[in-house]
């Protein structure tokens, strides 16, 4: 069974704006942003060598780590109507040293 890496996933242009979705900016978030990780918003299908080849590749970085994380949609209750919520995937990517992401500015 052949690993793969990231040096073998080439991915289009299109593709790397559809995988970054959008930034999170949260209290946990901004706090992270201090030991040189950024966490973003990504599709369920986008997996970790995707997430790396478009941070590098949009934002001219050096990427160390990609680190995913699923929330599954919980059943909610409102009014006597059943809900579900919507499931999500972030990633927390950790920079290497001395780069660096301004998330609040536009791409």
């Amino acid at each position: 069974m052949r690993k793969y890496s990231s040096r073998d996933f080439k991915t289009s242009k299109e593709r790397m704006y559809q995988v970054l979705r959008s930034p999170v900016v949260t209290e946990k978030a901004t706090l992270i942003s201090e030991h040189n990780q950024v966490t973003f918003r990504v599709p369920l299908d986008a997996n970790k060598f995707e997430i790396k080849a478009a941070i590098e590749g949009l934002f001219k970085v050096k990427v160390k780590a990609v680190n995913t994380l699923r929330h599954k949609g919980k059943i909610k209750r409102f009014r006597g109507q059943v809900g579900k919520q919507i499931e999500t995937k972030k990633a927390v990517i950790t920079l290497a040293e001395g780069q660096s992401i301004d998330v609040m500015s536009g791409v």
